[in-house]
């Protein structure tokens, strides 16, 4: 019986597109998108070291999105998966956590708390996927400009649940 875990397509350096299109494992948007795989993953960590349950389900429906941004980035021709709406949850999730806590008035170094350093590593891997996605707008691919606004609000709201874990 053959495995579904295994294809074999994958050995020479190609890859599929979300369209079917096969392009090289090396590829900008491949890497883009792996990276945001990264941080999906990183999240998950994170989540299953949060003390708090209602930071637990923010991180559990950003994972969620993470999979229509990969879809976006592997699949462009079709509208974006990744909506204003979406930016603008992330936008109320910040303030509402901003709110709850003192303003910041010196650098936080990560590593007090494993569940508020886990989030600043999320903020680091964010950071590292939309430079990634900027790379694939520079070399004259096309992007969701909504994809790579997510992403950048999606590093502040790491900023910001890494700080709600730790003083909340």
């Amino acid at each position: 019986m053959a495995s579904n875990v295994y294809t074999k397509t994958g050995d020479k350096g190609s890859t599929s597109l979300y369209t079917g299109e096969r392009v090289r494992k090396s590829s900008l948007r491949v890497d883009a998108y792996g990276t945001i795989d990264e941080l999906q993953s990183c999240l998950g960590v994170a989540r299953a070291f949060s003390e708090h349950e209602d930071i637990q389900q923010v991180i559990y429906n950003i994972e969620k999105n993470l999979w229509l941004l990969m879809a976006d980035i592997a699949s462009m021709g079709k509208e974006p998966n990744i909506t204003e709406d979406n930016i603008t949850e992330l936008e109320h999730i910040i303030d509402s956590y901003e709110a709850k806590m003192e303003p910041l008035t010196k650098f936080i170094v990560p590593g007090d708390k494993k569940s508020s350093a886990l989030l600043h590593q999320c903020r680091t891997v964010t950071r590292r996927a939309e430079r990634a996605l900027w790379r694939v707008v520079d070399n004259d691919e096309p992007v969701h400009a909504v994809d790579i606004r997510y992403l950048n609000r999606l590093s502040d709201c790491c900023y910001m649940l890494a700080r709600a874990e730790f003083e909340l």
